[in-house]
């Protein structure tokens, strides 16, 4: 079945993801931005070189930044940061068409209610299936058309897989789940455990160290996910260790880079806090887990290291010489 689709957000991923889908040649996609001026130049220069410096844009893909730009769509996905989304459902909800699925395309928790992002839109938009987009997929490797593959989750696996259907392409192909709380936290966690491992990098701790985080964090992830109702497989799918792996080992990863420059002794800008998931998410995630009796020691300490609450010599002493488990 042909779609109409709206990608909200024209940042790096938003743009990828527009392009990629546009590429496919099954539905008509719309890029929506909120700056006329930059709509004006991606529509006259099918370039976007701020975020995909090099990377030519479908003559098929349309602009818009008219928020009415979206009636119509029978799709919407909303790939602004997560800290936007409730913003974003409040200035486009009113323009939605009756049936439109909505696809939250961020990876993070609400940092003032520590809501999953669903569930935030399904308070904004009762009237609409909300559905969530994640896994280990860069902007500029979507949008050059490199093989992807990513996770998408609705609450039934009937809408799932028709919005899998309707988004994947020759090279970028979506799993369908309904695990939307498991999906959604594995996009969120391992964004925190990446800035870990970006911290052990500028540290100079060690490749084992690394890999070490890497296990254990993903046990913290599948405890977390169990915890607050989700499926332990899906942290072991592509929304979880695949997308752990890919952010906690590239460079392209703002939140490894937040954590090698922490890991140095570099003072971060914060701006680029601002920009990093991982930032926000770390002391939601760990406030939440103490609530759950949770354990997630390694979250526990990024979030006090970003805090102030503890340096990292002490942070690596804690983790290390805590009492020994089996889990």
């Amino acid at each position: 079945m042909s779609e109409t689709i709206a990608v909200v957000g024209s940042g790096a991923f938003g743009t990828a993801l527009a392009a990629v889908i546009a590429l496919a040649g099954r539905s008509a996609v719309t890029l929506v931005g909120r700056d006329p001026s930059l709509i004006a130049d991606l529509k006259a220069e099918r370039l976007h070189d701020a975020v995909l410096p090099g990377i030519l844009l479908p003559d098929t893909l349309e602009f818009s930044a008219e928020a009415d730009a979206i009636t119509g769509a029978s799709i919407v996905l909303f790939a602004m940061p997560s800290q936007a989304q409730a913003d974003a459902a409040r200035q486009y909800g009113p323009y939605l068409s009756r049936d439109a699925a909505v696809v939250t395309c961020a990876k993070g928790i609400e940092r003032t209610t520590g809501n999953l992002l669903t569930d935030m839109l399904e308070r904004e938009l009762p009237d609409h299936p909300i559905a969530v987009l994640s896994g280990p997929g860069f902007a500029a490797d979507i949008a050059k058309g490199l093989p992807t593959a990513m996770a998408i989750a609705a609450a039934d696996m009937e809408t799932a897989e028709r919005l899998a259907q309707a988004i994947s392409g020759r090279t970028f192909r979506l799993y369908a789940s309904n695990d939307r709380i498991g999906v959604q936290l594995g996009g969120a966690l391992k964004n925190v455990l990446a800035i870990a491992c970006g911290i052990v990098e500028g540290r100079g701790i060690g490749e084992s160290a690394r890999a070490a985080l890497i296990a254990r964090g993903l046990a913290e992830m599948s405890r977390f996910v169990v915890a607050k109702g989700g499926q332990a497989d899906t942290v072991r799918g592509l929304s979880g260790l695949g997308d752990l792996v890919l952010t906690a080992t590239s460079h392209q990863s703002r939140n490894l880079r937040f954590g090698i420059a922490l890991g140095r002794g570099e003072k971060t800008d914060p701006l680029q806090g601002a920009l990093v998931e991982g930032a926000f998410a770390a002391s939601v995630a760990s406030r939440l887990a103490a609530e759950l009796k949770v354990r997630m020691p390694i979250t526990d300490a990024v979030s006090a290291i970003i805090d102030g609450r503890l340096d990292i010599s002490e942070a690596i002493e804690q983790l290390m010489t805590r009492p020994i488990t089996t889990e």
